[in-house]
């Protein structure tokens, strides 16, 4: 039997750690070996607990949890879940800490939350089994700065394909990285990345930043175009894809799919039967097994379809089940996946460009 999960619980609020405390010893796999209520006391219990998790709040005195996370992801690589609220200036902190290093972030409950914190012990879980070697990985900047020395051939022309990419756990990297390598004029691309409602558009705005074509977060009825980037709202709606004459996006309510909404799955196997062979499927870093049947529909429907490797997953998940069953032609290295999906998604022959 595996030794519990040892976690040490960093929030100025006597109340929040109280709570984290109990939902976390709730679960016999996790065992939490002290608290912190700062930046100091927590550097202390760091040192003379050794834990193997660390649950941050995003907003602390004296020193906030980013500038925290980044003392920790220089001097004591460990993975670090933030705690943050559900609103705009959380959320862009939240997507600060996931680029520096974050394993996950977890939002804090809202009054009268019937399960709070839902979530948190699955992800402590995994980031205390997780084998990511977190020195050897480059911070989503950096990936950034490195995708930025790739640059798409001159003469990129995109073929009359659809681009569709799931993410999870570390998917804010992932995602940064990949995206980061598409030129301009990139095939209509579709996204579903698992996180909070209060998130998404912060993060389309962070990728409508760095990338080179546009990004947005979705909204029902847009119509895919060349060079535009649309990102799956987070909340109570599946995003698909339909319409073949004209293909818009579609935010379509209904029960979670994998505990997900919006589902991976969902989106995959909407554009397997809208665009079957004219699209290409990709599985990023994520927990759970959310988007691998989709993604074997896309692949049995004609689709090209990519899986991240396990040695550059932040949690080899969502892309090992996909891969097991079958869904997955090639799996590439995080670094390789944007320039492998330009090489699948161009053309010369002018009877297969975009009009």
């Amino acid at each position: 039997m595996a030794a519990p999960a040892r976690v040490l619980i960093v929030d100025d609020s006597p109340t929040m750690r109280g709570l984290i405390r109990a939902v976390l010893r709730s679960d016999p796999g996790i065992e939490v070996v002290g608290e912190a209520a700062d930046a100091m006391e927590a550097r202390t219990a760091i040192k003379q607990l050794n834990p193997d998790v660390v649950t941050l709040d995003v907003e602390m005195p004296n020193m906030n949890g980013i500038e925290f996370l980044e003392k920790i992801m220089k001097l004591r690589p460990m993975p670090v879940i933030m705690v943050s609220t559900l609103t705009q200036r959380g959320a862009e902190a939240t997507l600060a800490a996931l680029e520096i290093g974050a394993f996950d972030c977890i939002g804090k409950p809202l009054p009268g939350d019937p399960r709070p914190f839902a979530e948190l012990n699955e992800t402590v879980k995994a980031a205390a089994r997780s084998q990511r070697h977190l020195p050897d990985l480059a911070p989503a900047a950096q990936s950034a700065l490195a995708a930025a020395a790739y640059a798409a051939p001159s003469d990129y022309q995109p073929a009359r394909k659809i681009i569709a990419l799931g993410a999870s756990t570390g998917g804010v990297e992932a995602l940064i990285a990949v995206l980061t390598k598409f030129p301009a004029n990139c095939p209509p691309t579709v996204i579903t990345q698992h996180m909070p409602a209060t998130f998404t558009k912060s993060f389309a705005e962070r990728l409508n930043r760095l990338c080179a074509p546009q990004v947005k977060e979705a909204e029902d009825g847009d119509r895919l175009e060349i060079g535009r980037i649309y990102l799956a709202p987070g909340g109570d709606r599946h995003m698909e894809i339909s319409n073949a004459t004209a293909p818009r996006c579609m935010l379509i309510e209904g029960a979670p799919v994998n505990g997900h909404r919006p589902s991976v799955d969902v989106m995959f196997r909407s554009v397997a039967k809208l665009a079957g062979r004219k699209a290409v499927g990709v599985i990023l870093t994520g927990m759970g097994r959310d988007g691998a049947a989709g993604l074997l529909e896309m692949k049995k429907a004609g689709a090209s379809t990519i899986g991240q490797n396990e040695k550059s997953c932040v949690v080899y998940g969502m892309p090992r089940v996909a891969h097991e069953i079958g869904a997955v032609d090639h799996q590439f290295p995080l670094g390789q996946i944007g320039e492998e999906i330009l090489k699948s998604t161009t053309t010369t022959s002018r009877k297969d460009r975009v009009a």
